[in-house]
């Protein structure tokens, strides 16, 4: 903890290294920024990537692996300029997280298991005894998968008061709006219903979810911090679904799930981003 990662520093790093390895998943780094932000800057307690008791934290939505790498390098457990490896033959920074990366405990991908996995890594710190917590990260589109909510009665069931999710609410997936595919409006209640302890906030404040994330749990329930956010957050023409070069696509928040960036489209987000706060 008392790193100070700056969610700009984050975005600029995402932006920088999609270009140069003309990739996508671009919205969906971006949008958990400032989560990723809180973690690595105020609440995680870990003093090394390989203390054995600190706490773990599992990027479920695999997807944003690239925020991770970014948010590691800012933190001091990666070689910022490794990074310019992304997406390359022979790098270990591929788009997905793999276990092999500092910092990085569990290899992700496969959407709708991180949560399971988490669920064993607090049953498996209460058995050694440990004081180490988890934290997950999984998106709303996960939430459509089985396995999510058979790990939520796991550790609604097992008292897993460890383990402390964050679900990205950005109200997108990557064929389109979430309440289109298949609605989970009421997601707050529902992870009530299954037992845990659950809370809402601004996604996009710092002070929010420190402040949600590091609140004492009062009883034996599993922590849910609900984070609404905005998919592609920081550069307005993803917020709004516009390919800015490719007028031929419909406009739709989907375009930045896949899309990499032109140059011209680039040089547009990094001059909004360094203009912005």
């Amino acid at each position: 903890m008392g790193h100070d990662i700056s969610p700009k520093q984050v975005r600029r790093i995402i932006l920088s290294q999609s270009r140069r390895a003309n990739v996508g998943h671009i919205g969906s780094c971006l949008c958990v920024v400032e989560i990723l932000s809180a973690l690595y800057s105020s609440v995680l307690r870990a003093a090394s990537p390989d203390d054995p008791d600190r706490d773990r934290f599992i990027l479920s939505k695999g997807h944003a692996g690239l925020a991770l790498y970014a948010s590691l390098a800012l933190r001091g457990w990666l070689d910022e300029a490794a990074l310019e490896t992304f997406c390359a033959d022979n790098t270990r920074f591929a788009v997905h997280p793999e276990v092999g990366v500092p910092g990085v405990d569990f290899s992700a991908g496969s959407l709708g298991q991180g949560l399971s996995i988490a669920c064993g890594a607090a049953l498996a710190a209460r058995l050694q005894a440990s004081g180490r917590r988890v934290f997950c990260l999984i998106s709303d589109g996960e939430c459509n998968e089985g396995s999510t909510w058979e790990a939520a009665m796991f550790a609604a069931h097992h008292r897993l008061s460890n383990l402390h999710a964050i679900l990205d609410c950005n109200g997108q997936q990557a064929l389109g709006r979430t309440r289109d595919i298949m609605d989970a409006s009421n997601l707050v209640e529902r992870w009530q219903a299954f037992g845990w302890r659950t809370d809402e906030v601004d996604g996009h404040s710092v002070p929010q979810l420190v402040e949600a994330l590091s609140a004492p749990s009062l009883d034996e329930r599993p922590h849910m911090l609900v984070a609404r956010t905005v998919f592609g957050k920081g550069v307005s023409y993803m917020e709004r679904g516009i390919p800015v070069t490719r007028t031929h696509l419909p406009v739709q928040p989907a375009n930045w799930h896949y899309l990499p960036m032109s140059e011209h489209e680039y040089r547009l987000a990094m001059e909004e981003l360094e203009q912005s706060h």
